[in-house]
This record gives C-alpha cells, structure tokens and sequence, in this order.
C-alpha cells in the first residue's frame, strides 16, 4: 500500500483539472424531455440532477431534484412538464481545463452539487462533490462479505 503524504496530496490538488476527476458518460435530457422522465432517470441513476442539451451538446440548462421539487410543491403533475418549463435557464458550467481550486470555488459559492464540464462549449462530462472527496480521501472502511 503506498502512503501519500499530505504534502504531495496539496500539491495533486495544485495541478487536478476537472478533466482529471469529471465522470464520463454523462446523462443528458433534451429540452423536449418529460419532466417525470426526468425524474426516473435522476432516481434510477441516482443522481441529484442533470445537464440539458441542445442538438449540438451545448449545456442550456439544469434539471436539479430541488427543480422538480418545486413543481411539486406547486401542484403541477411532472407528466405534463418538459425539461424546457422546470430546468435552471442560466446553467453554470466549467471547462474541461479548470482548475480544480476554482471548479471548488464555482460549486462552493453557487450550492452546487454537480457541475457539466464542457470542452469548445460541448458537454463531456460532470463533476460531483463526491468525485473530488473521492479524489483525495485515503479509504478507511473496509466491507467484508
């Protein structure tokens, strides 16, 4: 097992590019999308929200649980909504070259939980707070069957 100290841990994080911790694939909806299908993809893929798409894969919005959430509270039935009528309109986005203290930055100071990267505007992957936790916690619990 090798040890990292926690040294060379702060520098990793120096030269981390969202490239370097974005999952891919990533989901996407199209604005045309049903909201309640929206729904049971963000439940069966257990995410907590997605990325929507335009043909070209321009990132013009973001369907979030909160998103959906509200529709409820407002008594509209998701069956009857697009990703158009419930998704944030002005969605945040990083490159697939940003660094990783200001990919931090962006989702600490917007609340956000997953973040599209996009590469020339393009979506190819996304970040969660999970991925970058994943990224520099050394495992201490181990599961035995």
């Amino acid at each position: 097992m090798k040890i990292i100290s926690v040294e060379s841990k702060e520098e990793k994080m120096k030269d981390f590019k969202a490239k370097d911790i974005m999952t891919r694939p990533v989901v996407s909806a199209r604005k045309n999308a049903s909201a309640r299908d929206i729904a049971m993809q963000i439940l069966s893929g257990l995410y907590s929200g997605m990325p929507v798409t335009d043909e070209n894969g321009n990132v013009v919005g973001v369907v979030t649980e909160f998103d959906l959430l509200g529709q409820v509270f407002e008594g509209r039935e998701l069956v009857k909504l697009t990703a158009s009528d419930v998704m944030t309109k002005t969605p945040i986005t990083v490159d697939v070259n940003t660094s990783l203290k200001d990919l931090l930055k962006t989702m600490m100071e917007n609340n956000i939980v997953r973040l599209p990267v996009t590469e020339e505007g393009r979506l190819v992957g996304i970040i969660a707070r999970c991925d970058i936790l994943r990224a520099f916690i050394e495992p201490e619990f181990v599961t035995y069957m």
